[in-house]
């Protein structure tokens, strides 16, 4: 009867599987718990440095980048060949530095949204709204305005063919358009008449004398002169 109540050792597959961990466990002197453990910090360790490479990168960036104003600070601009220096507030916009610091007054100030092409100037070769550029993000790069392109005495040809073609009448639009149509005949000398056409389509004229824009264009471009 005692055998009866005599308790039996477990089930030898479990036993089994159990000394096979132990074995494994001991042979290679990890416990899976180990192994989980290293596993993940490998891991993590180049998402870590990944990050810890970027902070530095932005704290360097960070401590070039000075910090300027809100008083005035030195600006130096290029303007049609020659270098032009001024204390300037950073918010000061081209348009306004051209202006009023400079006596460069053909850029003038319309819709002052950067709509309307009136203060068009040239920047390394590409028209640009002045009044929707900071002067102190214009450093270091070619402005060209509509006065380093002729005077009164020696017109320009794109100029002398506005006259000769009556392409101007209030005249307040006249000097963003004629530094639209040196941008487009320096990249186009020989336009088609949808170059011309998107080449002026920054420009807004108020009298609508783009018939007269688009053959003083023409005239500009042939090298010939008008009626």
């Amino acid at each position: 009867m005692a055998d009866l109540f005599e308790e039996k050792p477990p089930d030898q597959p479990e036993g089994k599987s159990e000394g096979r961990d132990q074995q494994s466990s001991s042979s290679s002197g990890l416990s899976r718990r180990d192994f989980l453990k290293i596993s993940g910090a490998s891991a993590a360790a180049p998402l870590a440095g990944t990050l810890a490479a970027t902070a530095s990168a932005l704290a360097a960036e960070a401590q070039e980048s000075a910090v300027q104003g809100p008083g005035k600070v030195p600006v130096t601009l290029s303007i049609n060949g020659k270098k032009h220096a001024a204390q300037l507030e950073p918010r000061v916009t081209l348009l306004d530095a051209l202006r009023d610091q400079f006596e460069l007054t053909g850029a003038k100030r319309v819709c002052d949204r950067g709509t309307c092409g009136a203060c068009t100037v040239i920047m390394d070769g590409k028209t640009v709204y002045s009044c929707s550029v900071l002067a102190i993000d214009a450093q270091g790069r070619t402005i060209e305005t509509v006065e380093g392109l002729g005077d009164p005495e020696n017109l320009h040809p794109i100029q002398r063919a506005f006259v000769d073609n009556d392409a101007q009448q209030c005249g307040f639009c006249t000097p963003g358009f004629i530094v639209a149509c040196k941008s487009l005949l320096d990249h186009h000398p020989h336009p088609t008449p949808e170059q011309v056409k998107h080449g002026l389509s920054g420009n807004f004229c108020r009298c609508g004398t783009y018939a007269g824009m688009r053959a003083a264009v023409a005239q500009a471009a042939a090298g010939t002169k008008g009626a």
